[in-house]
Formats: C-alpha cells, sequence, structure tokens
C-alpha cells in the first residue's frame, strides 16, 4: 500500500459491540505482519466496557461523550441535542489528526458520530451488525455504508433493498476455539467419563439463567452421568454459591472465567442466553445449546437471534416465560442422552464448512477497501 493504512473502529458500550470490532482489528493485524504502516485505532465512551479494559486493549482509543435516549421521561433528555453536537464535534477533530482511510462501526451509541462524520467527510464506512434485528446505528446508516456484514441473514429484510450486505456470521477471536478437552477437564478438575453441561450466566449475571440452573439442582435434576460447569456472572456469584451450597456434587461454581477457551471445550452442552456474541461463539466451538432469550432485550432482538438459530439445527429455545415448567438442566440432559445434542452439533459443523470464519472475510474485505480507499484519494 502506498502510505499507512489508517483504520478507526468505533464500537461498544457493551462487550457484545466491542468484542467483535477487537476480533477484526486482531485479524487485521496478523493478516498485515511483514508490512510497514498499519495505525488501528478505536472510539468508545467512558460509561462503556471499553472504558473498564481501555489498559488491555491493545489499541490507542479515544473516549467522546455520547448517550442514547433515556425511553422513560427524563429531564436529561432535554441535554441529548448538546451532548449529540459536542459528540460530533469531537469526532470531527478526531477526524482531522488521525484522517482514517476506513471507519468501521459496530454498534453501540457511540458508533452513530463516527459514522456520520465519515459519511460528511466522504470516508468509506463499513458496519458490523451482530443481531438478527439490526441496532439503530445500522439501521439508520445502511444507505450510507459501504458495505454491512450480517451476523444472521434474517437481518436483511430490516434494512433497505439497497444496502450493501453480505451473509459472514459475527466475528470471534480465533483463541476460543484452541482448547482441548483433556485440558479443560484437567483445569477444571472434572470427571473425564462424565458429560458437561455448561451453564453462562453471563460476565455480569443472567438472574434468569442463574435462578433456573439453582431451581434444577434443588430438583436434583442433573444427571448422575453429566457434571456442571457454571459461570454466574460477578453480579449473582455471591448469592448462588450460597444456595448452590450442597446441591452441587458434581461440578464447579465461578463467578467468571477468562479461559473461555477452556468452558467451550469441556461442553457437551450449554445454558446460555441469545446474545449474538454467544451463539458466535458456541458455533465457532461447535457447542449445542439451549438458548433462554432474554426477554427484555430491544426490540426482542434475543429471541429473533435464537429463531434463526433453532432454525438452522442448532440449538434449542426456551423462554424465559416457560422456566416455571421446563427445568433447563434436565432438558440438557435429556438431549444429550437421546442423541438430539449430537445431531446439534453437526448441524454446527456443517454450518462451519459452508462459510469460511466470518472475522476472515470481514478483515480481508476491509484491508481491499483501504486499499481502494488510499487510491482514490491519490486520484483526488
Amino acid at each position: 500500500m502506498p502510505s499507512t493504512a489508517r483504520i478507526l473502529f468505533a464500537g461498544g458500550g457493551t462487550g457484545g459491540h466491542l468484542f467483535p470490532a477487537v476480533a477484526i482489528a486482531d485479524r487485521i493485524t496478523e493478516l498485515w505482519q511483514g508490512r510497514a504502516g498499519l495505525d488501528i485505532q478505536f472510539v468508545g465512551t467512558k460509561h462503556g466496557v471499553e472504558h473498564r479494559i481501555k489498559d488491555s486493549l491493545r489499541y490507542p482509543i479515544t473516549f467522546i461523550n455520547i448517550r442514547g435516549l433515556q425511553r422513560s421521561l427524563s429531564i436529561a433528555n432535554l441535554a441529548l441535542p448538546f451532548i449529540v453536537a459536542g459528540a460530533l464535534v469531537s469526532t470531527w477533530r478526531l477526524f482531522s489528526r488521525f484522517m482514517p482511510d476506513i471507519v468501521v462501526g459496530t454498534g453501540g451509541y457511540v458508533s452513530w458520530p463516527v459514522v456520520r462524520i465519515a459519511i460528511a467527510r466522504r470516508v468509506p464506512a463499513v458496519l458490523q451488525e451482530q443481531n438478527s434485528y439490526p441496532g439503530i446505528v445500522t439501521r439508520q446508516l445502511a444507505s450510507h455504508a459501504k458495505q454491512i456484514y450480517l451476523g444472521f441473514d434474517g437481518a436483511r429484510k430490516y434494512l433497505p433493498k439497497s444496502a450493501h450486505t453480505t451473509w459472514t456470521g459475527n466475528p470471534v477471536r480465533p483463541q476460543l476455539t484452541g482448547g482441548t478437552r483433556a485440558e479443560a477437564i484437567s483445569h477444571f478438575n472434572l470427571e473425564p467419563s462424565k458429560k458437561t453441561v455448561l451453564a453462562l450466566g453471563g460476565s455480569q449475571g443472567a438472574r434468569g439463567v442463574n435462578n433456573a440452573i439453582l431451581a434444577s439442582l434443588k430438583q436434583n435434576a442433573l444427571s448422575q452421568d453429566c457434571q456442571l460447569l457454571w459461570q454466574t456472572g460477578k453480579r449473582d456469584y455471591d448469592d448462588m454459591h450460597a444456595q448452590a451450597k450442597g446441591l452441587l456434587t458434581r461440578g464447579v461454581i465461578f463467578p467468571f472465567h477468562d479461559r473461555m477457551d477452556l468452558l467451550y471445550a469441556a461442553a457437551d452442552i450449554a445454558v446460555a442466553r441469545a446474545g449474538a456474541s454467544t451463539i458466535a461463539e458456541l458455533t465457532a466451538c461447535g457447542v449445542p445449546s439451549v438458548l433462554i432469550p432474554f426477554p427484555h432485550a430491544t426490540a426482542d432482538h434475543q429471541h429473533k437471534n435464537a429463531e434463526e438459530y433453532v432454525a438452522q439445527g442448532c440449538a434449542s429455545l426456551v423462554s424465559e416465560s416457560s422456566l416455571d415448567e421446563i427445568d433447563v438442566i434436565r432438558k440438557a440432559c435429556e438431549m444429550i442422552h437421546s442423541g438430539e445434542a449430537e445431531r446439534m452439533r453437526l448441524a454446527i459443523h456443517r454450518l462451519n464448512r459452508e462459510r469460511r470464519p466470518a472475522v476472515d472475510v470481514i478483515a480481508e474485505d476491509i484491508l481491499r477497501l483501504v486499499a481502494d480507499s488510499q487510491k482514490s484519494r491519490e486520484t483526488r
């Protein structure tokens, strides 16, 4: 390439928006090895997960002040136009300093001003949309994006027909697929002969999922030939740990674990929410699942995520409202015993064979667009 490639990522607030961006940035860095001149920077807010992990992010990050409209009547909404104006000014100044060749928006409120300024300054912008129901940034700016990479094919129907969309699946860090069952069994001190149910309560805590797991343990629903790996999330750990004392005789309970590769490698089946990143990770690691969508997600997008994934034969869906009637641990064990979980695993493997890893497709396309952007700039 004729000069330093400058790529600006905007996405955050939650890990679901930030970590796809990090996965893409990491893959671009890998593909760039051996060449000089790559500058990747991030934009985020101090209210999001990106601020909490800024020291380990490995990329320079600029924080701007932006937030969304409060859904309830709030006096704070009166200040929103001034906040948005300030975010646009800050972003314009960032562009003047950094002069990106391309902008990559992965969602969250911070994406909006960054992609908006990219459009105003005629900088190519691409969007990576994780969910089956697109977020507001994607819906508003779809017609202006150079390309939109979809985590779920069903998202197309909510976007303008003129939008340039590609169904890639959601990008996942390659490290997640590197764990082995033998290492995982040893690491968690599990029984090699038993099947493992992985319960994911999220990094912070998914109370509905955790309560369902606890109720199952109280009913002694965990089969004798099964064991449980239970990540409660930090918020719920103390309560769940205290109540599960004496009930969890085959397995481990913990608040959070940074070796997700080992959690997935140990799992014969998972019980989890239906967030886009969670489904992407389950797919990449070939883990069948019982999905319990978060019922209060915007536009019920988790339920839409789960429905599309279930239609592909990769999971079973249980609504949170039915948890009083359905014992999810018993269901997970029965799916293992009946062979249903194995059939789902085969469906996931077929899905993975049919598509290249999303992170590879997206990273390669972005580098192509960077080259085009630089050529265009040289001819102006």
